[in-house]
């Protein structure tokens, strides 16, 4: 089957909600980030009840429990987006869009027992990273299931290219995972109670910076290759589309290290992250599963005009 036969088979909704699973899983990021920086990891202060009598609030409800307890309540608009994408991906037909939407929709479950073991030690800053990195990974799959949908026939390839893709995907997860220790060494634990991991905040941005450093440019890299490679085309588009939202993510973190780590911007930082995740996964895809092995590797055969 073509990438152009699948692309009409499918029904529309099928695509429709892949996209609502990728919004869904960048947008719990981005509000389980508001429970942090409002101070309201422990407003509702036991799992899975709210409280130890009622899984919802009791009595007058204050700003932190609204804030906990309505970020938990986004579970179930995520476990509805993710169990109406498995079902239209059964409908389908295919059985990888049918093995990728049972990730997805398992991923709550996984989601939501992190976030219990996160409120029942106290907002742990490592399970609380284990926590975002997971969404991180979620948005990734969800990434893959649209580049899926119209690519069933597309192989995994080998090579220069391809291998370069691999390394940036695994600089932009070294990011990540830095970013989310020194975010636990910082001062937006969640509770005002909560202990930090007990890193050096310095030492760790720094690090995190040198990632960020290696990674852009390792993009920058893969931007020139793809140009060369493959000319313009999606690969060179997600490259630029990457590369700018790297560049706009940089701006907001160095801003909100020199700026004393404002909520706001530490709020559009991981909304930067989600995006991050998306859009390096999306290239990578790009780059590596293919239709036709000859736009991998191989330069486009050069034409000539003129008087032989």
């Amino acid at each position: 089957m073509s990438h152009v036969t699948a692309r009409l088979s499918l029904a529309p909704y099928v695509r429709h909600l892949g996209w609502a699973s990728l919004a869904a899983n960048i947008g719990i990021v981005v509000t389980g980030g508001a429970v942090r920086l409002t101070g309201s990891g422990l407003g509702c202060p036991t799992w899975p009840r709210c409280t130890e009598e009622s899984f919802r609030p009791r009595g007058e409800l204050d700003f932190h429990t609204a804030i906990e307890f309505g970020n938990r309540m986004l579970t179930f608009v995520l476990t509805a987006v993710a169990v109406a994408t498995f079902v239209a991906a059964v409908q389908s037909g295919r059985r990888e869009l049918r093995r990728l939407a049972l990730v997805l929709a398992l991923g709550v479950p996984a989601q939501a027992l992190i976030g219990g073991v996160t409120v029942l030690t106290d907002l742990n800053p490592w399970v609380v990273s284990l926590h975002l990195l997971l969404s991180m990974a979620m948005v990734g799959v969800a990434v893959l299931y649209l580049r899926r949908l119209d690519h069933p026939d597309a192989t995994w390839h080998r090579g220069p290219v391809p291998g370069l893709a691999w390394a940036l995907f695994a600089a932009a997860w070294l990011v990540l995972v830095l970013g989310t220790i020194v975010t636990g060494a910082g001062p937006h634990a969640g509770d005002a109670e909560t202990p930090r991991n007990g890193l050096d905040t310095l030492e760790t941005s720094q690090l995190h910076a040198d990632a960020v450093f290696l990674f852009v440019g390792l993009t920058i890299g893969m931007l020139f290759l793809v140009a060369a490679t493959r000319g313009r085309g999606p690969a060179l588009r997600a490259a630029l589309v990457l590369l700018g939202v790297e560049l706009s993510q940089s701006t907001i973190g160095f801003v909100q290290y020199f700026t004393d780590l404002p909520e706001v911007l530490v709020g559009f930082h991981m909304l930067g992250a989600g995006l991050i995740s998306a859009s390096v996964t999306w290239l990578v895809l790009e780059v590596v599963l293919t239709d036709d092995r000859t736009a991998v590797d191989v330069p486009p055969t050069p034409t000539f005009s003129g008087n032989s």
